[in-house]
Formats: C-alpha cells, sequence, structure tokens
C-alpha cells in the first residue's frame, strides 16, 4: 500500500505542476514578464558545478543572500511574482516552479516547447558569487563557466539566443538596452543582428561579440540565424539541459513503469470497490 501511495502522490504532484503552469501563463502574460522570468530559471541553474555537484536548478536564489549577488540584481521581482503562483500551489518546490516558469516565458512569446520534467528537490544553501557568467568578459570565460557546468560550445551559443527577449537596464547590469528590435518575440533575430555588427540602439556586450568572433561559436551562429527551425531544435535541447543540471530525472523505463503503476492503482481501486460493495457481498453469499 506505501507504493500505491507514493505513486498517487507522483501522479496528484503532475496534476498540480500542470494546474501551476496555467497559472504561470496568466501571470507572464498579464504582467508581461517573460523575460526576467527566463533570467530568474536561468540564474538559479546556471550556478550549477559539476565537479563538486553543488548549485544548480534548486531554488536557492529565492535566499536574500543570493540575491544580493551583483548578477542577481532586479530578481527579486520575479521570485515576489512567483510567490503569487507558489501560495495556490504549495505543493510545489521552489526549484521546479523557477524552472517552470522559465519553460512558460519562452512558449507564450513564441519559442518552441520544451520538456519539463518536475521533481527537484529545494535548498536553502547558496553557492558563492561568481558562478555566473560576466558580460564583460570573452570567449575563454564564457567556456570556463559552461564547461563548468558540463554544458558544451553549441549550449553556449543556443543559450546566448535567450537574449532575444528582453533588455538589459542601467541599474541592474550596467548595460542599457534591447538585443533585437522586437524583444517580446522569441526568433533568432538576435544571431541575425549580431551579424549585422553595430546596429543603432541595440545591444551588444563584449560576451555577445565573443560569439561572432571565436570561429568555433560564430559556426552556430551563422547557422542560427539562416535557420530558425534548427535554432529552435538545438534551444529546446539546451535548455532543458541547463534547466536540469545536478537533477536525475525519470528514464523513459521509469516513467513507463509510473504510468503502469497508475494503471494498477486504478485496477486495484476498482477491483477494492467491488469487493467492499455490499450487494455483490450479499449476492456471493446468497447464490
Amino acid at each position: 500500500m506505501a507504493a500505491l501511495r507514493s505513486v498517487k502522490e507522483k501522479q496528484l504532484y503532475l496534476q498540480e505542476i500542470e494546474r501551476a503552469r496555467q497559472d504561470l501563463r496568466a501571470l507572464i502574460y498579464s504582467k508581461n514578464c517573460a523575460p526576467i522570468m527566463l533570467r530568474l530559471a536561468w540564474h538559479d541553474a546556471g550556478t550549477y558545478d559539476a565537479f563538486t555537484k553543488t548549485g544548480g536548478p534548486n531554488g536557492s536564489i529565492r535566499n536574500e543572500e543570493e540575491l544580493k549577488h551583483s548578477a542577481n540584481n532586479g530578481l527579486k521581482i520575479a521570485v515576489d511574482l512567483c510567490e503569487e503562483v507558489k501560495a495556490k500551489h504549495p505543493k510545489i518546490t521552489y526549484a521546479d516552479l523557477y524552472q517552470l516558469a522559465g519553460v512558460v516565458a519562452i512558449e507564450i512569446t513564441g519559442g518552441p516547447p520544451i520538456d519539463f520534467v518536475p521533481g527537484r528537490k529545494d535548498s536553502k544553501k547558496s553557492p558563492s558569487e561568481g558562478r555566473l557568467p560576466d558580460a564583460k568578459l570573452g570567449a575563454s570565460h564564457l567556456r570556463d563557466t559552461f564547461y563548468r557546468m558540463g554544458l558544451s560550445d553549441q549550449d553556449i551559443v543556443a543559450l546566448s539566443g535567450g537574449h532575444t527577449l528582453g533588455r538589459a537596464h542601467q541599474e541592474r547590469s550596467g548595460f542599457d538596452g534591447p538585443w533585437t528590435k522586437e524583444p517580446a518575440k522569441f526568433d533568432n533575430s538576435y544571431f541575425v543582428e549580431l551579424l549585422k555588427g553595430e546596429s543603432r540602439g541595440l545591444l551588444k556586450l563584449p560576451t555577445d561579440k565573443a560569439l561572432v568572433e571565436d570561429p568555433e561559436f560564430h559556426h552556430y551562429v551563422e547557422l542560427y540565424a539562416k535557420d530558425k527551425d534548427a535554432f529552435f531544435r538545438d534551444y529546446a535541447v539546451s535548455h532543458k539541459k541547463l534547466s536540469e543540471l545536478g537533477f536525475s530525472p525519470p528514464s523513459s523505463g521509469q516513467k513507463v513503469g509510473l504510468a503502469l503503476s497508475i494503471a494498477a492503482v486504478v485496477v486495484l481501486a476498482i477491483v477494492w470497490d467491488q469487493l467492499t460493495d455490499p450487494f455483490l457481498i450479499w449476492k456471493q453469499f446468497n447464490n
């Protein structure tokens, strides 16, 4: 019976995740806050260290200590907005909530659907400051940062495409302006603009320029500028990897096993209901 309760709890959690997804869609749409929700998800996950197995998407960014890291300036806005959804769905972990918010932010702005598997655990322990990318540095810094997470050159370029959403704010990062002409739309225009060089009114950070100047990065920039479908496909894969750093989601076999277990719960419930039906019991002993 304990195993059956566990399966039932997982099923209820999945249902709660779907309800939270709908509430996030409404919240992000009404508040027009997709860019900062994506940034929240990225910054909670991007602290992962594959060597020490610390940091990552564990909800620790809600800690006051971590919110005070310079790279997280302004993210208390997103944390507070998520509290509206958390209040309605208290059983969902912050770790799952923040990553789900990032997935929804991409989808409602026209980006690719991203496979989301819940089950992340919360942590109150924050990593030391300095694990996130520094926009003032170049290609070697990007590689040091992303390789530490266990990600690749392709992941670096694909995830950088997230800058197609939103803008930099002077008071938060020291930079100001959008990367694209339509900063509320998720598409491949970030890469198109990168290849144009300097454009009046559009932002190009040192880390953005590094993607064009580095030969290996440049290859992917060219590809994504020409082929939006290729960018969307690779972005969805890289975003999923980022959102699952240090988290081991159920394998395909486990998912099938869970589905079968849920089916078994239903069958047992029907059988139990029949066995305890007074009329059936009376009929059995009066035939």
